[in-house]
């Protein structure tokens, strides 16, 4: 029977090598495809992989069972649970309503609203302004309570004029940009990279300190290409994937 391969990565001795055999392989079986096979090659196999001795792959198998990821069946081996799947798929479909949809469903708690100095890494975005008004959310599944993401978005002054914290908190960003404040969006710009939980990242979500993650950053202009907003998002990667649909002209 053909078994599953997991991605290889590079450890780092500074950190316990059983956690990070375990992160790794539970992304690798969270981001495997519907045609990988269940069957998990044998700990001997899985520890020459990972380059660990087979009592630190235990240990890190024992992690991923104890989640709920995988089985071990004495004798026949160890298999990924079929219910072990993402959460819902962000799908960006192309357009501001789609962008909007998937924002909606979620609970919404809003951490902390105000203006700051324009980071560093953005200032490409806003060359002509000093400060932003920025806004920090915490949303989670409406069905579980479980925390699902937390967002930044660094906003224009005049337009955040007109935002009221209420707003955020029953609406997306991409909602209150275009209906309540009125803004002409054109586009919204997406990135998206695999990331590491930081501190405070891990703290919000629930998850083990440099756990997977996605991270979303969005940059939404207006018709005279200008930015309006940015946003920086940090998604658990147990919950999500990113779908991008292309359509052929």
């Amino acid at each position: 029977m053909t078994s599953f391969a997991p991605d290889s990565i590079v450890l780092n001795r500074k950190l316990p090598l059983w956690y990070q055999v375990s992160q790794s392989l539970r992304a690798s079986i969270l981001g495997r495809s519907s045609r990988d096979p269940l069957r998990l090659p044998t700990e001997e196999q899985l520890a020459g992989h990972y380059g660990v001795s087979v009592l630190t792959m235990r240990q890190a198998l024992k992690e991923l069972e104890d989640e709920g990821l995988i089985s071990r069946h004495r004798r026949r081996g160890t298999f990924i649970e079929p219910a072990a799947l993402r959460g819902a798929p962000v799908r960006l479909l192309g357009s501001v309503d789609a962008i909007v949809a998937q924002q909606s469903g979620m609970t919404t708690e809003l951490l902390a609203h105000g203006t700051a100095p324009v980071p560093a890494e953005l200032a490409e975005f806003f060359p002509d302004l000093g400060e932003v008004a920025t806004y920090h959310r915490l949303r989670g599944d409406e069905k579980t309570g479980e925390p699902t993401n937390h967002a930044r978005n660094y906003v224009r002054p005049e337009l955040a004029r007109r935002i009221s914290p209420g707003d955020l908190v029953r609406w997306p960003m991409t909602k209150v940009l275009r209906d309540v404040v009125g803004a002409d969006i054109s586009r919204i710009t997406d990135t998206v990279e695999a990331r590491l939980a930081d501190p405070e990242t891990a703290r919000l979500l629930d998850v083990p300190l440099l756990s997977p993650i996605l991270h979303y950053t969005g940059v939404t202009y207006d018709t005279a290409g200008r930015p309006l907003d940015v946003v920086v998002i940090h998604y658990r990667g147990d919950r999500f994937s990113f779908t991008v649909t292309l359509e052929a002209t």
